[in-house]
């Protein structure tokens, strides 16, 4: 088999042929003359579904039935909570940092007693505690849009050497992603409990634990996210996180994750992350309007997974 054959045979390399197509297409439209632009536009913007991706991504890796929905609710409560404590203060950016953590830590907690001591299913656990943070948000907010401090404001909307800096730290948090999903015990635990929780428990893997940390996990990058965001975008706002709840499933779908748990991909976060904001920019270049876009996107987005192979599910 041709090195080209094996590359072919990676589920990640669709995702990221898709995003150069469209991004080629856009870049005819108009003639080249927004090429660097569109380029910085799609690290800076598909780097917020890549953090929250990543996070979606740790969870479907356990297997069927395990998926986050407090994601966007996590986000707009972090935002909240961490620019209001840094009250526009530079000195406190660190500390802000911290707090928005720390909040993504309580809801993982939250999402995990749920779903343990109350034997509830994730999909409905997690989503009766995103009602309980969005309110916990909207009660801290209070309709007020609180500015991030202005060096915050600047490293996220600023680049290095080209380069968007939220793209930047994007990238490092993949790099810890990677190294915990692919070199770690902890990977290789959450994808044994991804292929059989049963057989994974028979060899002695301490699951809940392992479920408990992946629960966490996804909350903090959530928070984290929700942190860059309020500060990119001069504020933190009640539904800024409500797109990012089909994106972070749709990423990951895309970029080549089994849907059946037990096979993660973090390369391919960063190809559909480009590809879904890529498609949504070309769409707009074009002139379509919303809900066409929306529809179009969906079709595209379908004929992606088709043209990949898309993923066989997994007999448990």
């Amino acid at each position: 088999m041709t090195t080209l054959a094996i590359i072919a045979r990676k589920p990640w390399v669709w995702s990221f042929v898709a995003a150069f197509l469209v991004w080629f297409v856009t870049i005819l439209f108009t003639g080249g003359a927004s090429t660097l632009g569109l380029s910085q536009a799609a690290l800076t913007f598909a780097a917020f579904s890549i953090v929250v991706g990543l996070g979606q991504m740790l969870i479907i890796t356990l297997g069927p039935g395990n998926i986050d929905l407090c994601v966007p609710a996590t986000m707009t409560l972090s935002g909240t909570v961490a620019l209001k404590f840094m009250n526009v203060e530079n000195s406190l950016i660190v500390a802000g940092l911290l707090v928005a953590i720390g909040v993504g830590v309580a809801v993982g907690i939250g999402n995990y007693l749920l779903i343990k001591l109350l034997r509830i299913p994730p999909i409905i656990a997690t989503l009766s505690m995103s009602f309980i943070v969005q309110s916990t948000a909207i009660w801290t907010n209070r309709g007020l849009r609180i500015k991030p401090p202005e060096a915050l404001a600047r490293f996220t909307t600023e680049t290095t050497l080209g380069v968007p800096n939220v793209a930047i730290v994007a990238l490092v948090l993949s790099g810890v992603a990677y190294i915990l999903l692919y070199r770690s015990v902890y990977g290789r635990w959450v994808a044994a409990i991804g292929q059989s929780i049963n057989a994974a428990r028979m060899a002695g893997i301490p699951v809940d634990g392992v479920r408990f940390a992946t629960y966490m996990l996804c909350s903090v990058l959530a928070a984290i996210c929700g942190y860059l965001l309020a500060s990119f975008a001069g504020g933190a706002a009640l539904n800024m996180g409500q797109e990012y709840l089909l994106t972070s499933i749709a990423v990951v779908v895309i970029g080549g994750t089994a849907v059946a748990g037990g096979d993660s991909n973090v390369p391919g976060i960063w190809g559909a992350s480009l590809f879904m904001f890529l498609v949504v920019s070309m769409l707009n270049t074009y002139g379509f309007g919303a809900g066409i876009r929306l529809v179009m996107t969906g079709l595209i987005i379908i004929a992606v997974i088709v043209i990949a192979g898309g993923r066989k599910l997994r007999n448990h």
